[in-house]
C-alpha cells in the first residue's frame, strides 16, 4: 500500500493496488447440460454483478430470511438446503461458471425457487450489493486453506472481512465455517474470536457438532472414512 493508508485512499488519489484474491479463477470446460442451464435458468435465478444494493425482497418476490453461500462448487449442498428449507431464501456466489452452471441445472430440476446464484468475486458482492443486517446466516463451507505458509495471506477469514460479514448479518445471524485443516479452523477459531460484535455458539471450546442443516458431502464421507477430521465453527452477531 505505500504511502497510503488504506485501499480507500489510493484509489482516491488515483492509484491501482492490486489486491490479494483468497481464490484461484479455475474457468473449466462446460458440459453441455451446464451450458444448457445457464442459458435456460440464468434469467430466473441468476443474479449479474452490479455496484448498487439489492433489494432482496424485490430479487425473491417475498420477505424471508436470507442465507447466502460462499463458494458452492458444484452446488449440490445448497440445493439440498434450499429444497429442504421452503421458508428461506439462499443465495450462491461462485466464481467457477462450470459449478454455477451444475448448481443452476439442479435447482432447476427440482423446480426451486427461493435460490440465486451470482458469478463473481464474493467480497466485492457484499460490500456493494448486500444490504447491511440482511442475512440470517452468512455460510463458508471447506474454503481453500492455503496451506502454505507464505499463501497464509489469501485466506479469506482475515478481521476485515470478519467485520464485513458482520455488517452484513442480521443481529442474531450466524457466520457458519466449515474446514477439513485443522491449522486452518484454528486459524479461523483465532481470528473470530478477537473479532468485535461476535459470540461463539460452542458450547465448549471453539467447534460445534455439524449442524443438520449443513448436509454432508461425498468428499467430506470419504475424508471421514480416510480418518480426516471437520471443524464446524459458528459465531452469531451480538451487536
Amino acid at each position: 500500500m505505500g504511502q497510503y493508508k488504506n485501499q480507500a485512499e489510493a484509489e482516491a488519489a488515483g492509484v491501482y493496488i492490486s489486491k490479494v484474491k483468497s481464490y484461484v479463477k479455475r474457468e473449466g470446460r462446460l458440459t453441455k447440460a451446464q451450458g444448457r442451464a445457464l442459458e435456460q435458468f440464468w434469467p430466473t435465478m441468476g443474479i449479474d454483478y452490479q455496484p448498487e444494493l439489492l433489494d432482496l425482497s424485490t430479487v425473491f418476490g417475498r420477505t424471508a430470511p436470507v442465507v447466502l453461500e460462499i463458494g458452492f462448487g458444484m452446488g449440490k449442498s445448497l440445493v439440498e438446503m434450499a429444497e429442504a428449507a421452503p421458508e428461506q431464501d439462499f443465495i450462491g456466489i461462485e466464481v467457477h461458471r462450470p459449478g454455477v452452471g451444475a448448481c443452476l441445472a439442479e435447482a432447476g430440476e427440482r423446480n426451486l425457487t427461493n435460490l440465486r446464484a451470482m458469478e463473481h468475486d464474493a467480497v466485492e458482492v457484499l460490500k456493494n450489493m448486500i444490504p447491511d443486517g440482511s442475512l440470517s446466516r452468512l455460510q463458508l463451507f471447506f474454503p481453500d486453506p492455503w496451506h502454505k505458509k507464505r499463501h497464509h495471506k489469501r485466506r479469506i477469514v482475515q478481521p476485515e472481512f470478519a467485520e464485513l460479514v458482520r455488517q452484513k448479518l442480521c443481529i442474531g445471524g450466524h457466520f457458519h465455517m466449515a474446514t477439513d485443516w485443522e491449522q486452518y479452523a484454528e486459524h479461523m477459531a483465532e481470528v473470530m474470536n478477537a473479532a468485535q460484535g461476535y459470540s461463539n455458539t460452542a458450547a465448549e471450546g471453539d467447534y460445534v457438532p455439524r449442524p443438520d442443516y449443513r448436509p454432508i458431502t461425498k468428499f467430506e464421507t470419504r475424508g471421514q472414512k480416510l480418518g480426516h477430521g471437520v471443524w464446524d465453527l459458528i459465531y452469531e452477531r451480538t451487536k
